[in-house]
């Protein structure tokens, strides 16, 4: 099972690394995330250079596809050929966007009428795409979901986890990265996330 963090020029590093990084403590289990791109090498906002693990072509084979967010990423959904290069399918893969990701999703039209988690810088931008904006970290739809603010994408990886490996191994996956003392209630902050965001479809 394989995991698409799609990861744009000027970046933001939190958004990519947590969400990867936090999948990739499942590779015994056989979920793994790439840091997937645009072109060979993209630099985060902050001016740290990456070279992307996958093209941009690799979100079409991947189970998953997490859109990351950045500085640029108005400059992106106005980029028609760059669009075109995500041919996502919420009918075969796990769909989500962190921060202003939510932009992506709503211009490739995956949000249809629902709800979105996004930053509040993102928010006006999110809103004018005429997408509710919901003041919590964490929502999904069926195989879409969102998320706001930096470290919501720990919540973004709990849900593909969850989904993919079942709540055990998403528990497991927080809790070793929890804050040593703070264990049971980081793993029970991000489960309450999760199922309060998490709206069954059908």
């Amino acid at each position: 099972m394989q995991v698409a963090v799609v990861t744009f020029d000027g970046f933001n590093e939190l958004d990519s690394f947590i969400a990867s990084a936090l999948i990739n403590r499942c590779r015994k289990d056989g979920l793994e995330a790439f840091i997937t791109t645009p072109t060979p090498v993209v630099t985060s906002m902050n001016g740290v250079e990456v070279t992307g693990q996958r093209p941009m072509e690799f979100v079409t084979e991947a189970d998953a596809v997490l859109i990351g967010s950045g500085v640029k990423t108005r400059d992106v959904v106005a980029d028609d050929r760059l669009i075109s290069r995500l041919p996502l399918d919420p009918s075969r893969q796990l769909i989500g966007s962190q921060c202003s990701g939510a932009l992506v999703l709503a211009r490739l039209g995956l949000l249809g009428g629902m709800p979105a988690c996004t930053d509040m810088t993102s928010r006006p931008f999110v809103e004018a795409c005429d997408v509710t904006v919901l003041d919590a970290p964490f929502h999904a739809e069926g195989n879409v979901a969102t998320a706001g603010g930096c470290l919501a994408s720990q919540y973004l990886a709990t849900w593909v986890i969850t989904r993919m490996l079942g709540e055990d191994a998403a528990r497991d996956v927080i809790g070793y990265v929890a804050p040593v003392g703070e264990n049971q209630e980081t793993v029970a902050r991000a489960m309450r996330a999760f199922h309060a965001g998490e709206v069954v479809l059908g």
